[in-house]
């Protein structure tokens, strides 16, 4: 009621929305990141209650290039639209997409054990053909078009199609990069960052790829005043995660894509 009080000054308020899991584009059992799902909560951390900033909580090895692009041209618009300083807080990993996320804010700041970096794109996948021909196994696939059958797991890889999919990964690569710089600018070390490497806490300060070591209260704290409150915007939850429902067969195998991700970064 503090703030209905005429002349009584409110405390600041911070929106924090959390950004935890891979960013996919939906349908997983255990959620993840996309645009769709993240949409209210955002425009709620923006408007509601004119905060003073808003924070993003981010623990994510990546995923989707298209929705992390989303997320984050989201976040930017409604940041201008309200005038509001984004600030964003790295967990235990912001890498690859999550580092997409994580630049969407004015600043960054890192735990000094969190990982972050890893601008570069990533496609992986198995082959099939020995096994299939153990088996006694044909593949009949028909198409019209003789592309259409592109990295078929199931056939001998072609050196045309590895060279196809090295084109449409330049050009996911190059937009992460233009992303990074725009926001970045030059702030960032002058040398190549954009190898897919990755960096931990201050090594990543030190490249000028995040601003700082800091967490979110207590950094908050010290910009705002110990008396500032935070409004947290939890991450949505489908009907069967609330009543415990267990995963499909397909979301089981998407859970297992989804930890082989986090395990690149130790983590998981």
């Amino acid at each position: 009621m503090r703030k209905f009080i005429p002349g009584l000054k409110s405390h600041p308020t911070v929106s924090v929305v959390r950004m935890s899991g891979v960013i996919a584009s939906g349908g997983r059992f255990g959620g993840g990141l996309n645009d769709a799902g993240l949409a209210a909560q955002l425009d709620k951390a923006f408007k509601k209650g004119k905060p003073e900033a808003v924070a993003l909580v981010i623990n994510s090895p990546g995923g989707s290039p298209v929705q992390s692009s989303l997320i984050g041209a989201r976040v930017q618009r409604l940041a201008e639209e309200t005038d509001t300083k984004v600030y964003a807080f790295c967990e235990d990993v912001a890498a690859s997409g999550g580092y997409w996320l994580a630049c969407a804010a004015d600043e960054i700041y890192v735990d000094p054990s969190s990982v972050v970096g890893s601008i570069g794109v990533i496609s992986a996948s198995f082959g099939f053909t020995g096994l299939m021909e153990k088996q006694g196994i044909e593949r009949r696939v028909h198409t019209a078009g003789e592309d259409k059958s592109m990295l078929d797991p199931f056939r001998p890889e072609r050196a045309e199609d590895v060279e196809r999919l090295k084109d449409l990964q330049r050009v996911i690569h190059q937009n992460f990069i233009d992303h990074v710089k725009a926001r970045r600018g030059e702030k960032l070390a002058d040398r190549d960052l954009f190898t897919g490497e990755i960096w931990v806490g201050q090594k990543a300060v030190d490249e000028g790829l995040v601003d700082g070591v800091g967490h979110l209260v207590p950094f908050m704290k010290d910009r705002f005043g110990d008396k500032v409150k935070f409004n947290v915007m939890g991450q949505k939850k489908s009907l069967m995660q609330r009543f415990g429902v267990q995963a499909a067969v397909g979301d089981a195998v998407a859970t297992v894509e989804d930890s082989a991700l986090w395990a690149q970064y130790g983590v998981k």
